[in-house]
Order: structure tokens, then C-alpha cells, then sequence
């Protein structure tokens, strides 16, 4: 059976006439009216406190800064997007549901267009983006322009309740198209006759809560608070039943982290009717196969799915159901290794796909971005339970090579300039802008929240984690601290973090990345710690802090593949914790050998060359890059690895290179016992080993001393 069209091609159906006319969207920046000052606009940001169910918390986004470079750099591409973009082209399809002047303005288009079924779910995403970015900055201009974006809805809002053209069903109803959507839902429409209603209703939620617990907007409170309220008053009085068959419909039931936004704003109100509207979107069918542990995953749209298990782990938190939580980890445990291609992504054409298959996926249609948006985010929420390093492993892959790659080098102040897929096929190339769509929206949100996980800590407020190594500043009022960490990261070098004010004790948990297999050494005030550092885990300093106090990190990127879980022949290259793409506009696989190569250190260094830019190498005649670098290169994230017979340098024994049934060849096993200390433990290894081939039946006797005799005449150096 097909799968209906996707969103991202239905998009591209209709660009043909909006492509021919560019500049139609490049209209001056209008002047904002002066915001009127709500009674609250003095009051500091209204997060609530943190879960008793949290182990760990993070910091508000407005105590940690970014430091100099890569990251502060595609941030500031976006602030300058935020600070331009014209409020009243955002508000223009508000407006117009709601039977008020747009003052001129057009939509920004794509998906948020005038007629469209999705419109208002890229407002949304701005307000998140505005909220952020003034949490970063401070700036009042900032807060002026979300101040009149949240007024404007809330006149909207009440232009709606007073004389709506169909009157909505409750006074809380605030969306950019009339409740049809909705009602037309609940008797099981499909897409694209409607699209996800309650997906554009958790935007402009989740913008409005933000900007709330942001920037203090209390009338943002007020307004989602409202919303709340009308879908309880729409979905309570369903049965389960049809709700499930609701929640399951492709796209049309579509419903983001409703569960997570009603769930938050139980959190802020203490009403009952939020966390019953939140518990009204569980999708019963996949929730209880994934608390069992059942893989059902094949074949469903990826972005529709993965907030919801977000939410639930927000439902936990309010009702200590454990399903909720057990369901969250094992869908994450589907997705992060089985369903991952290297650069942290997943899906084909918006759908996840088999376990495994990831060679046989790889395309120009590969990971969506903004489920990586969301599976970060699920990645955090996890942590925050227990924090098992193997999320923030996997945190890092995913913000270092998809989302930090998913914004263009370049400057816009009228598209956000990011990608919705990020091909992985042979020769594909990234395309951005994606004004309107949905990795648009979250795209806006990404590049303004980059130190959002850097640092956490624990609940009692004794242990700070390092998760990530960027350069940033951390203020931690409730301690006095001011912790400054320097670093090139994603390029590699030392990290230090300084302790600037303040002091105490405390237990510093430095993340060791699964990747840091080439060491892993710290020094505190230039003094080495004896403590073992184990790739995966974290390492503990406790002791009574002091001002000036000076912690060193050096983890030395090592090169390094790896295979492709359905075939093990294809394959991605790493320098430490980033993703190398091969320069070429090939649309097949290039094929690549490195094994004839190899000295007795056994690594990729002997094979792929430093090129003389940082993070750049050659290899095979081919330029190899790091690809946070955003461009319109054709690229290659994976190659066809050929190492047909054993080869030992110059001296071939002529020998076929089998494999064993776990696809690991003769070489592959060998070189990982690498590095060898001498010639003599070389030829030991591989007599070991030959002798092993023997045994299984992969070798004969004449191709086992064949193997053994290269060997000898190789003469590899270190």
C-alpha cells in the first residue's frame, strides 16, 4: 500500500509560482507599533518548578551564554532573522480568521498562506523563537515585538469568542482557520481534505507558554490557559475509543506534544481540566505496544509520533503512571541505533522505516529535521529521569551534525534558511529556506536554544553535569557560581572551565564521550587526576571548589568508521564527534579502501590526510568535510568500503578478505586489536587469527599460510 503524499512534496507541487516571484515576499519590515505595557510586564520569567520526579534539572536558558564560535554564529544568523521578520506578516492569517484588518500584511507563505490548512502553526514557532531569543539577549526590542504578537492574539482570541463567523464552540478557541478542522476530525477526515489541527494548535500553545515562562508575559498565560480550557470542552466528552481512532489517522490526527503543552500548563494553573485534556491524547494502541516493548514502528510518520512520547513522560511526572515512562524509553531505544543514520537523523519521507534498514533507506528524503528537534528534546526529558550518558551521546550527534548543519551559512532576514530532509544518499544536496513548513518552525527554534543542554544539575543542587563541550558561560545564582568554559568545540582541542565567582563543594561530572576512545585526561589547576575515564560515562571531581580553580578536558579525535547496521560494507567517517562528508557529485556510492594502508597503529590516519583547513581531509581524491559546514555541496555522508583480499601494505597474500556471519572481516577483526606495539605482536595477531579463520572454515590450510606468509613480508611501520 502507498503512503499518501507527503507535506514536503505537496509543498513543492505548489512552489513553482512562488519560486518565480521571490521578491514577492521580501517586503520592507514594517514598524512595529508601540506594544501596549501589560500590568505584568515587569515580572521575571514563571517556569514551575521542576518535577519531584527529576533526578537532574537544567538551567534556564538565560544563565547560560554562548561563547565565541560556531554556534554563537549560526545563533546570531537567527536573532538577526527574529529581530527583522515583520510581526504583522505572522499575525496576518490571525487576523483574518478572526474578522480583523491584517494592516496590509501577507502571510510568509509555504505552508502559512491564507488558504492554507496548517496556517498559524508557523506563528507559533516564531513566538518560541522571539521568547528565545530575548531570554538569550535581553534585548528589549525583543520583547516589544513579542508583547505585540501575544497582544494581537489575544485580541484574536476575543474577537472570535465575541463574533466569530461560524462562533466557535468555547471562548478559548484561538487558531488561524475557523473550528471546522476540528469538527471535522472527530468523524475521522483524512488528509489532505484537513490537515493536523491540534498539531497547529500545540504551536501556538507552546509559543504562548513560552513566552511566559520566558520573558514573564502573564496575558501569554492567560491566553494558552483559555485554549486549554476549549479542548477539554471539545475532547472530554469523547470516548476513548474515538479518540484512539483519531490520534491514529496519518497527518489529519497528527497532534505534536499536545500531551506536553496541556501537561505544562497543568503545571503553571493547578487545573484539573489541563491534565485531563492532556491524558485525552493518548494514542492507546502504540503507547501500551511500546511499554511492552513492542516494535511497531514500521511504516508510521515519524514526526507525528515522536512528541507524543515527550508528553508522556510529562504525564508521568504529574501522575506517576509507569507506563507512560517505560512506553518513552523504549520508543527511544527503537529509534537511537536502529532507526539512526549517522548523522543523528531518522526516517524516509517523513515515515520511519524498518529496524536496521539504514543502507537500504538512504536517499535525498532522509531526516526530517524537525523530528531531530524532537527526539533531542525526548532526549532531555529522559536525562532528566535518569541520567544514562547514553542520551547525551546521542544529544551530541545529533545537535553537532544535523541541527548545527541544518542552518545555511548564510545571512536572511526573510527565511529562516534551513532544511527540512537531510539526504543521506550518494551525491544529495541540502536545500533550505523552507519558509512555513514544519522544519521551518522548528528550525527557527534550534539556533536559539543551543546551550540549553550544556549544563545540568543535580536535584539537591550538589553535582553539575558537563554534557557538552561548547564554549559558554554558566551563572548559577542559588550557589553564587559564575563557571566560564573555553573551547573550539566542534573542532578539536582542550577544553578548560574556570571557576569565576564563587566556590564550594560540588561534584563536577564531565561527560566522556562514547567517541573518546584515543583518551580521555583531565588536570585541575594543572595538576593531572588519577581518576579512570571510561568512553560512555561520566568522570566525578569532588572537592571544595575555589575561585580561579581551573579544570582542563583533552579528548583526542581519533578517525573512525561506522557501519551501516544492514550492511556493514557501507559506511560513514567520523573525526571524533563529527560527521565527514565526501565532496562529489557522484550519485553512486564511491568505493574506498584503507586497510592496504594501515601501520602498525592500525588507524585511518595513514589513509585519510589532513587537507590544511581544520576538520577538512582528503582521501581517495576526494575532499572530506566537516558537515556542520552549510552548504549547497554535493555530498556523500556514506561510501561502499571494498577490501576484497588480504593485503598487509605492499604485500598481498592473494586471499579472499571473508567475513564472518556478523558481516566482520578477516581484516576488520584484526585492525581492531590495533595498535600493535611491535612487528613481532603484529605476526602473533595474525597467526591468532588465521588460525581462528582456519578453524571456522573460512580459510583453507593453503590460504591460512598464505595470510601468515604476508605478513612476514610486510614490513609496517609505526
Amino acid at each position: 500500500m502507498t503512503q499518501p503524499p507527503t507535506r514536503r512534496h505537496l509543498l513543492r507541487l505548489a512552489a513553482g509560482s512562488v519560486a518565480a516571484t521571490p521578491l514577492a515576499y521580501a517586503v520592507p519590515a514594517e514598524a512595529l507599533p508601540e506594544a501596549p505595557a501589560p500590568a505584568t510586564a515587569a515580572l521575571a520569567p514563571a517556569a514551575p518548578a521542576a518535577p519531584a520526579t527529576w533526578a537532574v534539572q537544567p538551567f534556564p536558558l538565560d544563565q547560560v551564554a554562548l561563547g565565541d564560535g560556531v554556534f554563537r554564529r549560526k545563533r546570531d544568523l537567527m536573532l538577526e532573522f527574529a529581530r527583522s521578520y515583520p510581526a504583522d506578516r505572522i499575525l496576518a492569517v490571525f487576523r483574518a480568521n478572526a474578522g480583523l484588518d491584517t494592516r496590509g500584511a501577507q502571510p510568509p507563505g509555504g505552508w502559512e498562506t491564507a488558504d492554507g490548512n496548517l496556517r498559524g502553526h508557523f506563528g507559533g514557532h516564531f513566538l518560541t523563537l522571539v521568547a528565545q531569543a530575548y531570554a538569550d539577549t535581553r534585548e528589549a526590542a525583543l520583547k516589544s515585538k513579542l508583547d505585540y504578537l501575544v497582544t494581537t492574539l489575544g485580541e484574536c482570541q476575543q474577537a472570535l469568542a465575541d463574533h466569530g463567523s461560524p462562533r466557535p464552540s468555547h471562548p478559548g478557541f484561538l487558531a488561524a482557520y475557523p473550528e471546522t478542522q476540528f469538527i471535522l476530525l472527530e468523524s475521522y477526515t483524512t488528509y489532505p481534505t484537513i490537515w493536523a489541527p491540534y498539531y497547529t494548535c500545540h504551536k501556538i500553545m507552546r509559543g504562548l507558554l513560552d513566552a511566559h515562562t520566558l520573558t514573564g508575559n502573564q496575558q501569554a498565560l492567560t491566553i494558552a490557559s483559555k485554549m486549554g480550557d476549549w479542548v477539554h470542552s471539545r475532547l472530554s466528552r469523547l470516548p476513548q475509543a474515538q479518540l484512539d481512532r483519531m490520534w491514529s489517522i496519518y497527518i489529519a490526527g497528527e497532534y505534536g506534544g499536545m500531551n506536553e503543552v496541556l501537561a505544562d500548563l497543568y503545571a503553571l494553573t493547578g487545573r484539573a481540566e489541563h491534565l485531563a485534556a492532556a491524558r485525552c491524547f493518548d494514542n492507546t494502541a502504540l503507547l501500551d505496544a511500546c511499554a511492552d516493548n513492542r516494535d511497531i514502528l514500521d511504516g508510521r510518520h515519524a514526526n507525528q509520533h515522536i512528541p507524543q512520547f515527550t508528553g508522556y513522560i510529562r504525564l508521568f511526572d504529574h501522575t506517576g503512571e509507569a507506563e507512560y515512562a517505560t512506553a518513552a524509553r523504549n520508543f527511544w531505544g527503537m529509534v537511537v541505533g536502529p532507526r539512526t543514520y549517522s548523522l543523528g537523523g531518522t526516517g524516509q519521507g517523513e515515515m520511519f522505516r524498518a529496524r536496521n534498514a539504514t543502507a537500504a533507506t538512504l536517499g535525498d528524503n532522509n531526516a526530517e529535521t524537525c523530528a531531530t528537534y524532537n527526539m533531542l528534546k525526548l532526549s532531555r526529558q529522559l536525562f532528566f529521569h535518569t541520567p544514562d550518558p547514553a542520551y547525551m551521546d546521542y544529544y551530541e550527534r545529533g545537535l553537532t551534525n544535523h541541527i548545527l548543519a541544518s542552518r545555511r551559512d548564510a545571512r536572511s532576514t526573510v527565511s529562516p534558511e534551513v532544511t527540512y530532509f537531510v539526504g543521506m544518499g550518494p551525491g544529495v544536496v541540502r536545500e533550505y529556506d523552507n519558509t512555513g513548513t514544519c522544519c521551518g518552525g522548528t528550525g527557527m527554534e534550534n539556533h536559539t536554544k543551543y546551550q540549553d543542554s550544556v549544563y545540568f544539575r543535580s536535584a539537591d543542587g550538589n553535582a553539575l553535569y558537563v554534557n557538552l563541550y561548547l564554549a559558554s558561560t554558566l551563572r548559577w545564582p542559588e550557589r553564587g557560581l559564575v563557571i566560564d568554559q573555553t573551547s573550539d568545540f566542534p573542532a578539536e582541542g582542550v577544553r578548560t572551565l574556570t571557576f569565576r565567582e564563587g566556590g564550594g563543594g560540588l561534584d563536577l561530572k564531565l561527560r566522556v564521550p562514547s567517541w573518546a576512545t584515543g583518551g580521555f585526561t583531565v588536570t585541575v589547576n594543572g595538576v593531572p587526576q588519577q581518576a579512570g575515564a571510561v568512553p560512555g560515562s561520566y568522570l566525578t571531581l569532588s572537592r571544595n571548589w575555589q575561585r580561579g580553580d581551573r579544570i582542563t578536558v583533552s579528548a583526542p579525535y581519533r578517525l573512525r568508521v561506522e557501519r551501516a547496521l544492514d550492511d556493514p560494507t557501507v559506511q560513514s567517517l567520523f573525526h571524533g564527534p563529527v560527521l565527514l562528508v565526501a565532496r562529489s557529485q557522484s550519485t553512486t556510492f564511491r568505493t574506498f579502501s584503507f586497510y592496504k594502508d594501515f601501520t602498525l597503529q592500525g588507524d585511518l590516519a595513514a589513509s585519510v590526510k589532513p587537507e590544511g583547513r581544520p576538520q577538512y581531509f582528503t582521501t581517495h581524491g576526494l575532499t572530506l568535510a566537516p558537515f556542520h559546514i552549510a552548504d549547497t555541496a554535493a555530498y556523500h555522508a556514506y561510501f561502499r568500503r571494498s577490501e576484497p583480499v588480504v593485503v598487509f601494505g605492499s604485500a598481498t597474500s592473494g586471499v579472499p578478505n571473508r567475513a564472518r556471519t556478523d558481516g566482520q572481516t578477516f581484516l576488520d577483526v584484526l585492525w581492531a586489536r590495533a595498535p600493535f606495539a611491535s612487528q613481532g605482536a603484529f605476526l602473533d595477531a595474525v597467526r591468532v587469527l588465521a588460525d581462528s579463520w582456519l578453524s571456522q572454515g573460512l580459510f583453507s590450510r593453503a590460504e591460512r599460510d598464505a595470510v601468515v606468509a604476508a605478513s612476514v613480508r610486510a614490513n609496517l611501520r609505526r
